[in-house]
C-alpha cells in the first residue's frame, strides 16, 4: 500500500508526542493536501482530529489580533488559501534544510515545547481584582501556540526583506530548539512565571 505523504513530500508516520496531555489533541493523520475547507467548523472539538499542518495553515489565513489591532500582514493574508498554502509548504522546505529532519516532526515538537501549561485569569472578589493561576486546557494550549507562530511570522516579515515563509520557518525552528528568542517559548515562560507568582 502506498504511503500518504503531507504535501506529497513528507511522511507523518512514526511521529510520537511525549506530552501525555497533548497526545489526543495533536493529529498527525496523513493527508496529501491539508485543506478540508472548514468541513468540521461547526463540530465542537473536531479540530483536534484535523492534521496539525492544516491547523497552522488555517491560522495563517486568519491570524487574529493582538490587543484590539488586527495583524497587518502586507498581502500575505489576502483571503486566498493558495497563498497560505504556498507559505506553509515553503516554510516546511526551509525547516527541512535547516534541521536536516522531517519538518512535520519538527513542527509537532515545536508545538509540544511551546504549549503553556498554566495561565492567569482575573477573579473579582469584593470589588477587588486578583490574578489566579489556572491550568490551561489541552486544546487551548495548542491554539495559543499556533496563533503565536502565525502572528510572529507575519510581524517579523512585515516591512522587512524576510518573506513570511522564512519568518515562519525561523519561528518553528527556534521553538523546536526551545530557544528563548522564540516568541512562543518566551510567552510560555512568561505565563508560567506569572502563574507561579500568583498562587
Amino acid at each position: 500500500m502506498t504511503e500518504i505523504l503531507v504535501f506529497n513530500r513528507w511522511s507523518s508516520e512514526g511521529i510520537t508526542i511525549e506530552d501525555p496531555g497533548l497526545q489526543g489533541y495533536i493529529s498527525t493523520k496523513p493527508v496529501i493536501a491539508p485543506k478540508t475547507g472548514a468541513r468540521y467548523a461547526g463540530n465542537r472539538f473536531h479540530k483536534s482530529r484535523v492534521n496539525i499542518v492544516e491547523r497552522l495553515l488555517n491560522k495563517l489565513m486568519v491570524p487574529g489580533h493582538r490587543a484590539k489591532k488586527h495583524k497587518v500582514t502586507s498581502g500575505s493574508c489576502t483571503g486566498k488559501s493558495v497563498t497560505a498554502y504556498k507559505i506553509m509548504e515553503q516554510a516546511l522546505e526551509i525547516v527541512e534544510r535547516k534541521t536536516k529532519k522531517n519538518p512535520i516532526e519538527v513542527l509537532v515538537k515545536a508545538v509540544e515545547y511551546g504549549a503553556p501549561r498554566e495561565e492567569i485569569i482575573t477573579i473579582e472578589y469584593g470589588g477587588a481584582r486578583y490574578p489566579k493561576a489556572v491550568e490551561c486546557a489541552p486544546q487551548r494550549r495548542i491554539d495559543q501556540v499556533l496563533k503565536l507562530l502565525a502572528q510572529t511570522a507575519y510581524q517579523k516579515a512585515f516591512n522587512s526583506k524576510k518573506s513570511s515563509a522564512a519568518a515562519l520557518a525561523d519561528e518553528i525552528v527556534l521553538a523546536y530548539q526551545m530557544n528563548q528568542q522564540s516568541a512562543v517559548i518566551a510567552k510560555k515562560l512568561e505565563l508560567e512565571r506569572q502563574a507561579d507568582g500568583s498562587r
